[in-house]
């Protein structure tokens, strides 16, 4: 089977590629790149961008046990519109995602649904207590591709110390949602001014740095790969920056809300604006992009976490946190940093595709010859505006809800197979 995307401008950081021109796929995988005269299948893409099939490292899909909010067939819907073709799920299910079977059956439901490619992340601890740890080897084995506790950080610093130890054997990372519950009391959204003003109670910026600042020290002493999720803080940013200098085994993450919404979004009690990390000032929304630019910031992934209605229409300190990410991503990304020139196109995409790929270990984000044909297909040009009813995603807990974009995924592609048209 053979199909011709013929005329697109190919975006491929991993090759150093950004050419117009044909890209051909035969039986699934990427057979040309260049002039190219006929195919079985032909889609004239002149005027659009061809890239790797986008990765996103941080989602939730829910399924087993929450598949009122999401499932992997829906999820798997919101991720293709979005123009994902792979995406890493987190442990946060019920049960826990902390033993080989449940690894096993999200990857089977996922290949069963065949629209994106789902890479498990498994469990640090059982039950995701922060006690004894999970069967880290024997989950390798049944396809994890990284380990998390995501929202219930490790509090011991001895029991963080073990996993990353035990990881380190395997050369898998370990993705650490930093937050210091001790010093969070109940907070439910960014600490100051603001905060004071509607009268909720206020999580400082400390939370996440503390936590960032102990777990690189502990990556350090454990020789470990540790990647921390949704960076949200300049402070965070400047630690993770001179980690880095000093040569310590650190990758991180941001999402869109961070570098797109500020602490402002929550007034009114949105509790679509209700998320972890909080949402912060425009000062911190400056540095993400900062660190986003000089390279601190590795990877763009939406943290997507959708909800049922009645988990957000209710007071603001009951509201669950989070909102979904995966149908907007793109759009966010063009309008907030590629046409302000806070990044360029290919240093996106790279955000999106290799990088993520790099960290997990997958053989995917590149266009090169030989590879998966996981191809996305993005039109910059088109002006949308948000619509959360039309979500394919069961969630439509979002603030973006009438907002104007610009930059949508156009088709999305697995394997050499359609399986989202924008």
């Amino acid at each position: 089977m053979q199909l011709l995307l013929k005329g697109g401008r190919i975006i491929d950081p991993s090759q150093g590629l950004d050419i117009v021109g044909d890209l051909l796929i035969i039986d699934g995988r990427i057979a040309k790149i260049g002039k190219i005269d006929s195919a079985d299948q032909i889609e004239d893409v002149s005027g659009k961008v061809v890239m790797p099939g986008l990765i996103d490292m941080h989602v939730h899909f829910r399924e087993p046990g929450f598949e009122y909010k999401e499932d992997i067939e829906s999820g798997s819907k919101a991720a293709a519109a979005g123009g994902f073709t792979t995406v890493a799920t987190m442990p946060n299910t019920n049960p826990f995602t902390d033993s080989r079977p449940i690894i096993e059956y999200i990857i089977k439901r996922g290949e069963a649904v065949g629209l994106v490619k789902i890479k498990p992340i498994g469990a640090l601890t059982q039950g995701m207590r922060g006690e004894e740890m999970a069967e880290i080897g024997d989950m390798i084995e049944g396809g994890a591709v990284a380990f998390s506790d995501d929202a219930f950080p490790i509090a011991s610093s001895g029991v963080m110390r073990r996993v990353m130890e035990y990881c380190t054997m395997f050369d898998v990372p370990v993705i650490l949602h930093c937050e210091d519950k001790s010093l969070c009391d109940d907070g439910l959204m960014n600490e100051g001014l603001l905060s004071t003003r509607l009268g909720l109670r206020g999580i400082p910026d400390e939370v996440e740095e503390i936590s960032i600042s102990r777990n690189i020290m502990l990556a350090r002493l454990a020789g470990c790969r540790v990647h921390i999720a949704h960076v949200s803080t300049r402070g965070s940013v400047d630690i993770i920056r001179r980690a880095k200098k000093a040569g310590i085994s650190v990758t991180c993450e941001t999402c869109p809300q961070y570098f797109s919404l500020t602490e402002d979004s929550v007034v009114g009690y949105d509790t679509n604006a209700k998320m972890s990390p909080s949402l912060r000032t425009a000062d911190d929304v400056a540095a993400i992009k900062e660190g986003l630019a000089d390279g601190t910031i590795d990877v763009i992934a939406t943290d997507h976490a959708p909800h049922a209605a009645e988990d957000k229409e209710t007071e603001f300190a009951a509201a669950a946190n989070g909102m979904v990410g995966l149908e907007t991503a793109v759009g966010l990304v063009i309008t907030e940093l590629v046409n302000p020139g806070v990044l360029s196109l290919g240093e996106a995409v790279k955000k999106m595709t290799v990088a993520p790929a790099g960290i997990l270990g997958l053989d995917s984000g590149s266009l090169a010859v030989g590879k998966s044909a996981d191809v996305t297909v993005v039109d910059l040009e088109r002006e949308y505006v948000v619509e959360p009813e039309k979500f394919c995603s069961k969630g439509r807990n979002t603030v973006l809800g009438g907002r104007k974009l610009i930059g949508k995924a156009w088709m999305t592609i697995l394997e050499g197979r359609v399986t989202s048209r924008g």
